[in-house]
């Protein structure tokens, strides 16, 4: 009897001493890491067209992946397009007019405003030649030999043919002189303003592309071609692929042990044998309630603090909302 017995006591001994290895192990172990329960989050974007107007193209679906720089959307821009044509016709025709001031007279035109003046004097010298002449009869006569219709006449076509030869004068003196210089900066303001409708109208034509501002993955397409947009209304919902992160919550006591850069590892049930690394990016400083989304029990009436462990998921295997385990490396920072 006294010898199954010791046996008996001998295999309990030795069942405690290894229960208490293992325990000793564990505990350890739970030293160096903290395991937390959270969920992936992403962060999501709103992309609406700049402008209004009616969806010509949509280049995108559901579930596609999208790259920055890409082209998913496209409006009807005709008109906005015949509107661009007219405004550089007329910068065009703004430019021309710009550089005939610029230039000044041609010498083609100095020579006819010359003419004209030669002209204008040789009927002047004539028109006083005759004035001359009928006053000199009428002197002659003692009014006899000319009537005082024919003097007055006489006399008003001299004063006409000497003005107009001064008004040649002048405008020859004008050729000479060229455009003022308020004219030539009067056609340079109408041209910028020209240039500046143009630039305006380019950029209504260019808001008519909706471009994919990040790589991402379109979650839900909202609108058709043929409706109506504005930039209040969002055309695709695009989740980010990068960065990821789970959205955990420590207690005031754990609050202690996480730091920011500290190493961690990210598991989901859908992939159980492949962790993605990540790193602890964000530790909030103000306390808060635990969210349901946090399932235990214990917890639940606390106040805790959310930290977020950032990840590059380059396998893209963690989805929006996915419950996840993060193991924590307590100790360890990058």
């Amino acid at each position: 009897m006294k010898k199954p017995l010791i046996a008996a006591l001998v295999i309990m001994l030795l069942v405690l001493v290894a229960a208490l290895v293992w325990w000793h192990g564990r505990a350890n172990r739970d030293q160096d890491h903290l395991v937390l329960d959270g969920n992936v989050d992403i962060r999501q974007i709103s992309l609406a067209f700049d402008g209004s107007g009616r969806v010509l193209q949509l280049r995108a679906e559901e579930g596609d992946q999208v790259k920055a720089g890409q082209i998913l959307g496209l409006l009807d821009t005709r008109t906005l397009a015949l509107q661009a044509a007219q405004a550089q016709a007329q910068i065009d025709v703004q430019q021309q007019n710009l550089l005939r001031l610029q230039h000044g007279s041609r010498p083609q035109e100095l020579a006819q405003a010359k003419s004209r003046l030669v002209a204008a004097q040789a009927s002047a010298a004539k028109a006083a030649q005759d004035l001359a002449r009928l006053q000199d009869i009428a002197a002659k006569t003692q009014g006899h030999g000319v009537s005082p219709q024919d003097l007055d006449s006489a006399r008003s076509n001299a004063q006409v043919a000497k003005a107009q030869a001064d008004e040649q004068q002048q405008a020859l003196r004008l050729t000479e002189l060229g455009p003022r210089e308020e004219d030539i900066a009067g056609a340079e303001a109408q041209l910028q303003a020209s240039q500046a409708q143009l630039a305006v109208l380019t950029h209504e034509i260019n808001q008519g592309e909706l471009i994919a501002p990040a790589d991402a993955v379109v979650r839900s397409r909202l609108l058709e071609p043929g409706d109506m947009v504005t930039p209040q209304r969002p055309v695709f919902a695009l989740a980010l692929t990068q960065p990821k992160w789970v959205r955990v919550y420590v207690s005031e006591t754990q609050l202690a042990k996480v730091k920011p850069g500290m190493t961690a590892t990210v598991t989901t049930d859908t992939y159980p044998g492949q962790p993605v690394d990540g790193q602890v990016g964000y530790i909030s400083s103000v306390a808060e309630f635990t969210p349901k989304t946090v399932q235990t029990e214990e917890l639940r009436t606390s106040l805790v603090y959310e930290v977020r462990v950032v990840m590059q998921d380059s396998g893209n295997r963690l989805r929006l909302g996915q419950p996840a385990t993060v193991r924590l490396n307590v100790g360890s920072s990058r």
